[in-house]
């Protein structure tokens, strides 16, 4: 554990795969140092925290069945959720970039989080779009 932080620790359990763990902590430190040489600014984890700041969902949609009928209901999310979201997706988002290394493709989904871009963001914002455009069913929230 280089970083005593539970974020980070949080990022290398999602980044694992099949219980390898010393992989997963290989790409994730490895990524770290990309971005923090990439940057040019201090704590890797202070960038971790600026990634996730512009990647968390705030609202998201649950389904909820009401008289035979399906709605898409906005809810809040806790601040949890919104974090384990987060770095899911910019997991995910690495394991989209083909052609790269894992700790490239997370070293340039954290630099496109940290510098709100990026189709981490992207999922946010359509995220946000969803629950805003569904907020006329939000009294069928419980």
């Amino acid at each position: 554990m280089r970083y005593s932080s539970p974020l980070v620790a949080h990022l290398v359990n999602i980044v694992m795969k099949c219980g390898k763990k010393n992989v997963a902590q290989r790409i994730v430190y490895g990524a770290f140092e990309k971005v923090s040489a990439k940057l040019e600014k201090g704590d890797p984890v202070d960038l971790l925290l600026g990634a996730l700041e512009n990647a968390r969902p705030r609202l998201e949609v649950k389904s909820r069945r009401v008289g035979g009928a399906t709605y898409q209901v906005p809810v809040e999310i806790s601040f949890e959720r919104q974090e384990s979201l987060a770095l899911r997706w910019i997991v995910t988002a690495a394991h989209g970039r083909k052609g790269l290394p894992m700790r490239d493709a997370l070293a340039a989904e954290l630099i496109d989080a940290y510098n709100n871009t990026g189709s981490v963001v992207k999922k946010k914002e359509d995220t946000h779009k969803m629950a805003q455009a569904n907020r006329a069913f939000a009294h069928l929230r419980w």
